[in-house]
């Protein structure tokens, strides 16, 4: 029953409010300035008393052009000057934190998001790697990923990647209607799309990821359906399905976009449940939060085996790692702590020339962060609880200590999304497509903050 997935209409109107996307718990909305340097250091100390492996993320912010859907943290500019020195300022960075971790550590996974990482040319990928590699012990099955712009990248360019290390791809796609594609102005063609898998294939990429968004402007049920039959012949191993969050007030390019041109919610659902038929019936399985994978993924097998981990990359199967974030506005996961960096280049700029880390917040985790985090975690990951290998793990009775969550679970049971007793909590596939409500249940922040999150559906 674990991939199974029932898409109830009902439900989805009912239980379809703001809410989290939990790549961590506490969310960045509860992020404080209060939390320095010391606080990071400290935390790094107990990351390295813990010891095991590391995970590293680097945020190359640069776009050439911007698309209208984006909420991402990026720098539009079509100057490629401008990375030469972000990059010196990303290595000034890299020796600081390297030098408050016990770098024999092996770093296990290692991913570059963006902006657009290929923006930098292919020298300043190899230096990139380089400087990592000169600071970290970069473990040789490492998992090291990037994400690519078909636009900004070729068979020359997956080539370098792989060459340097990469092993994993995720390619962003939306959708193939040349219509959405002007709408939201990212124009992609299919045959530049397609020319990337396959080089990634033939330089035997580990893993082959696509991103879809649904509810774009001027999408249609038809043409997103022949976007999906397009990346079903594809054959990638891992498809994101995103739900396009419409937040004009907090996302300033988000204004480029007309609302009348939007898909109505119904015919949101329809693209929705269209996809899922799709996907399910090409032999994807769901992994949740608008996850998809192939039943042989390293995604699929950890799910199975109760081993899957989530982080604000999304799902991975490293949950042992601590992460480490470099670049303008990453956010790592250190210790018992999250931090976050300062968003502009000024700043960043600013602080590195005086050898002071680039921090904007974060936050230390209390007992209960810990908690709920767990709990939240594995819900979403597993689909299940175990509330005795909770209540040993933290010494709590859970029936005392969740009993406001009670109301909300007889109320999800009674709707069909779980079911629960005191021993455990079994989502039901009619509660998948729903799990963040379920989550939400658990997490003692969301609730003051439903304006700043994105619907579920």
């Amino acid at each position: 029953m674990q991939n199974q997935l029932i898409m109830n209409r009902q439900l989805i109107q009912k239980y379809d409010t703001a809410g989290p996307r939990y790549t961590s718990y506490p969310t960045a909305l509860e992020f404080h300035e209060s939390f320095k340097a010391k606080d990071f250091i400290e935390h790094a100390e107990l990351s390295n008393q813990r010891g095991g492996p590391l995970s590293l993320y680097f945020h190359l912010p640069f776009c050439d052009t911007v698309c209208f859907y984006c909420a991402c943290n990026k720098i539009i500019t079509k100057n490629r000057d401008h990375a030469a020195p972000y990059l010196e300022n990303l290595y000034k960075e890299l020796a600081l934190k390297a030098a408050l971790v016990d770098t024999s550590r092996p770093v296990t996974q290692l991913h570059w998001g963006g902006g657009t990482p290929t923006f930098i040319s292919e020298q300043q990928m190899q230096d990139l790697m380089n400087e990592t590699r000169r600071h970290f012990h970069i473990a040789d099955d490492a998992d090291i990923s990037i994400e690519i712009d078909p636009r900004e990248a070729n068979a020359d360019t997956i080539a370098l990647l792989k060459k340097i290390g990469f092993n994993r791809i995720s390619l962003g796609i939306q959708d193939f209607d040349p219509a959405v594609q002007k709408a939201v102005n990212r124009i992609q063609s299919e045959a530049e799309t397609l020319a990337v898998i396959d080089a990634a294939r033939q330089h035997q990429f580990r893993s082959i990821s696509v991103d879809l968004i649904y509810g774009l402007p001027l999408q249609t049920l038809s043409g997103f359906s022949t976007t999906l039959d397009k990346i079903i012949a594809a054959n990638p191993d891992r498809i994101s399905l995103f739900n396009y969050a419409h937040m004009p007030k907090l996302f300033k390019t988000q204004r480029q976009i007309k609302s009348e041109d939007l898909p109505t919610a119904e015919q949101k659902l329809s693209i929705l449940q269209l996809s899922i038929n799709k996907l399910t019936q090409a032999g994807y399985q769901y992994i949740g939060m608008d996850h998809f994978a192939k039943p042989d993924d390293e995604l699929s097998l950890a799910q199975q085996q109760n081993r899957l981990h989530r982080n604000f990359q999304g799902y991975a199967t490293h949950a042992e790692c601590d992460l480490i974030g470099f670049g303008i506005t990453s956010i790592g996961n250190i210790g018992d702590a999250y931090a976050q960096n300062v968003k502009t280049l000024l700043e960043y700029d600013n602080l590195l020339k005086q050898n002071q880390l680039p921090l904007m917040r974060g936050i230390s985790l209390t007992e209960d962060d810990k908690l709920r985090r767990q709990i939240i975690t594995r819900l979403i990951c597993d689909f299940e609880l175990n509330i005795g290998e909770i209540e040993q793990e933290y010494g709590i009775p859970f029936k005392e200590y969740f009993a406001d969550a009670y109301p909300q679970l007889e109320q999800f049971a009674e709707d069909g999304l779980l079911q629960y007793n005191w021993k455990e909590i079994v989502v039901l596939p009619a509660g998948r497509l729903l799990i963040r409500n379920i989550c939400m249940a658990f997490d003692k922040y969301s609730q003051q903050a439903k304006q700043r999150f994105s619907k579920v559906i």
